[in-house]
């Protein structure tokens, strides 16, 4: 099932990397969930799945993407301008959500979110909620990118600071140039290394952290393999644990 949704705006980050903000008749999601966006072409539908990037409760859905150059779909979105239409499933999905993690005594005081690229989506949905800042002591948000021109939403980040500043840390990730107070080695080699931890000023350890993980599938193997060794388990409905995942492709 499919709606048809108005685009309101679109922003460009980059020459590839892009936002819409589309008005469509969505129904109540969680945050860290995500939609389809669809188009119709030669008589066959072409659906993408992308995170939700604004909190429920919005009267709209905002999505982060990146136009591939041969992709089936993600050009055509980053020439969609206000005004324009596109369809939409009315139903979010997807259980990168706070409500997979633990409560109680399981739970921990530090929760972890370790991103790369548009996988930053769903993270940015849940801290502009009220639920980490009211069940974690600090939140960590890890946002790893190649250039300094991929990071999108920085003024948003840089909000979420001023208003949590007791509890909130961020730690961008650039690789491949310097940037302000970045590291530069990959999130896998940050956690090994411990100069994440060290970043942060906080300890990775399965008594105080929830970690979750989101983006592509090489970054979430090898940093979950570096949580493991650091005595975190995978967190599942039967056996819950510390380390949460989502691969983003």
């Amino acid at each position: 099932m499919w709606v048809t949704g108005e685009v309101l705006e679109r922003i460009d980050w980059n020459e590839k990397l892009f936002s819409l903000k589309i008005k469509a008749a969505v129904e109540p999601f969680i945050a860290g969930q995500f939609i389809k966006l669809s188009q119709i072409r030669d008589d066959k539908r072409l659906a993408r799945a992308y995170s939700v990037v604004n909190p429920p409760g919005s009267d709209y859905v905002e999505i982060l993407a990146v136009a591939v150059e041969d992709g089936l779909l993600s050009p055509d979105l980053q020439s969609l301008n206000p005004g324009d239409s596109i369809e939409v499933t009315p139903k979010a999905t997807g259980f990168m959500t706070l409500d997979e993690i633990p409560q109680g005594v399981l739970q921990g005081k530090h929760l972890w979110l370790l991103s790369t690229g548009t996988a930053v989506g769903p993270f940015l949905s849940m801290l502009l909620t009220e639920e980490p800042w009211q069940r974690f002591e600090k939140v960590v948000l890890v946002y790893g990118v190649r250039l300094a021109k991929d990071l999108a939403y920085l003024d948003l980040i840089k909000q979420l600071q001023a208003k949590y500043s007791q509890q909130f840390v961020f730690i961008p990730i650039v690789t491949r140039e310097p940037f302000d107070d970045a590291l530069t080695c990959r999130i896998p080699e940050a956690i090994q290394s411990g100069m994440l931890q060290q970043k942060a000023a906080i300890e990775i350890n399965p008594e105080n952290s929830q970690v979750m993980i989101c983006g592509n599938p090489g970054m979430i193997t090898e940093s979950q393999n570096a949580l493991l060794e650091l005595g975190l388990t995978k967190n599942l409905r039967r056996a819950p644990g510390q380390i949460t995942v989502e691969k983003y492709w």
